[in-house]
C-alpha cells in the first residue's frame, strides 16, 4: 500500500511538473491608450510654433513641487488631440500648458506667461485616470488662460 502512494505522488507531481505554466504578466497596464482631447479657449495662437504640451505625471504631487512628467506630447491646435500609445503607468495624471513665446520645448518648467491646464473635477486638485489593459480612454482637458505661469508658479488670474 505504501510503494501504491507514493507511486501516485510521484505521478501526479510529475504531471504538476510537466504540465504547461500560465505565465502572468506582471505589467497588468501593457497596451492600455490615453487620448487627451483638447479645449484651449485662451486668447493665444497655437500653431506649429506656439504648442500646447499635454504631460503625463505619474502623481498628483506635481501641482504642489517640481517633479518630472514621464510623458509629454504636443499639438499644434486649440482643439487638438494629443494620444499617448502604451501607458504602462497607473493611474496617470494630466495637465497641458500652452507655449506662448514658440521658444519652449517642454524639457523644463513653462516660460512665464504660459497657460495652464489641469485634468480635474475640482479645481486645483488632479483628477486620476485610471486605465483597463488594452483599453483606449478619452479624456477633455479644458482650458483658458485663468490660470497662468508667473514667477516659477501657477497663478490664477
Amino acid at each position: 500500500m505504501r510503494a501504491s502512494v507514493f507511486a501516485i505522488y510521484s505521478v501526479v507531481l510529475g504531471l504538476l511538473l510537466s504540465a504547461p505554466r500560465i505565465v502572468v504578466c506582471q505589467d497588468s497596464n501593457a497596451g492600455s491608450k490615453l487620448q487627451v482631447n483638447l479645449n484651449y479657449s485662451g486668447t493665444g495662437t497655437v500653431d506649429e510654433k506656439h504648442k500646447i504640451y499635454v504631460v503625463l505625471w505619474d502623481s498628483p504631487d506635481f501641482v504642489k513641487s517640481e517633479m518630472r512628467p514621464f510623458a509629454v506630447q504636443p499639438a499644434s491646435s486649440k482643439n487638438g488631440v494629443v494620444k499617448f500609445e502604451d501607458v504602462k503607468k497607473m493611474p496617470v495624471y494630466v495637465s497641458a500648458a500652452y507655449d506662448p513665446s514658440g521658444q519652449w520645448n517642454a524639457q523644463s518648467p513653462p516660460p512665464d506667461g504660459s497657460s495652464l491646464g489641469l485634468y480635474s473635477k475640482n479645481p486645483g486638485q488632479p483628477e486620476p485616470v485610471d486605465f483597463k489593459p488594452g483599453k483606449t480612454i478619452t479624456i477633455e482637458l479644458a482650458f483658458d488662460d485663468s490660470v497662468k505661469m508667473k514667477g516659477g508658479k501657477a497663478t490664477r488670474q
